[in-house]
């Protein structure tokens, strides 16, 4: 009898972390697959709640970046003396972004896999999942995007998976570019969109 008895208390304390789970959550331990995961425009409001407060950019989004002149250089950050030269944004201001006729970026076929049409300051997102040897990372819906080899250094370092909101933004001056924001530190990288 007491054998019966504490092999159900057992079960019922194992299974507590399942029913603490909010619905539509994978449970813990469980993986749940990119292309399974319902499409942003569904879930933007309702996830509306559960963004958090933006550290960077004086705890604001800022709006899309503006497109530039060809042979326009990046723009350091200069403020108490200090350069700062890295793409981030402060002030609603887009710093260090590439040239508009950087060579890196001439796409033979830009959008070759689609366009990514839920970007701007008004979708946020979470990523669901990050490959770092690929540089690759997923939104919801499974969404996936490459960062280039030479934006990953300054993307490396992310808390891709602590809850931090992401916004991507189409790039003004690089067909077929997007770039993905960190609403945490306020960096910025290119993102190319691979489909869903």
């Amino acid at each position: 009898m007491k054998t019966r008895l504490a092999l159900v208390i057992a079960l019922a304390l194992m299974a507590l972390p399942l029913m603490a789970q909010r619905p539509g959550e994978p449970r813990s331990g469980e993986a749940q697959h990119p292309t399974e995961m319902q499409h942003p425009g569904e879930t933007q409001h309702a996830a509306q709640a559960e963004h958090t407060v933006p550290r960077a950019n004086q705890g604001r989004i800022p709006p899309a970046p503006p497109k530039r002149e060809p042979g326009t250089k990046p723009e350091p950050e200069r403020r108490s003396g200090r350069v700062n030269n890295t793409p981030h944004v402060a002030n609603d201001h887009w710093y260090g972004h590439d040239k508009p006729n950087d060579r890196r970026y001439q796409l033979a076929r830009p959008f070759e896999h689609g366009h990514f049409e839920h970007f701007g300051p008004s979708y946020r997102y979470n990523i669901v999942r990050i490959d770092p040897n690929l540089h690759r990372f997923w939104l919801p819906g499974g969404y996936f995007f490459d960062i280039p080899a030479w934006d990953w250094p300054l993307a490396a370092d992310w808390c891709w998976n602590c809850g931090e909101d992401f916004v991507v933004y189409e790039d003004p001056d690089h067909p077929g570019w997007y770039l993905l924001y960190d609403s945490q530190t306020g960096a910025f990288v290119h993102a190319l969109y691979m489909g869903a």
